[in-house]
């Protein structure tokens, strides 16, 4: 009988430890997302801001930066462009 209990018990802690891990993992997932949702919406004011353009609906914008973004790209700066492995 104590053999089985502490068999049961083993398992319990086998699946505690997976949901444990389940947890974490979803945990990162939703710090990842919140970072991201604040960064678009950080970026997003900022284009507001700079190009004037807050009475733009969303298909408007687009078209906006379209027309640029060929040019932003080619004449980016140097310390802007984008690294190998986000290092500098």
């Amino acid at each position: 009988m104590a053999n089985n209990d502490l068999n049961d018990i083993n398992k319990r802690i086998e699946k505690l430890k997976i949901q444990k891990n389940i947890l974490r993992a979803n945990s990162e997932q939703n710090i990842n997302r919140k970072q991201r949702t604040k960064r678009l919406i950080e970026k997003g004011a900022l284009l507001e801001k700079y190009f004037e353009i807050d009475y733009l609906t969303v298909e408007e914008t687009e078209d906006s930066l379209k027309i640029f973004s060929e040019y932003i790209k080619a004449n980016k700066p140097k310390k802007y462009q984008k690294r190998k492995n986000n290092f500098p």
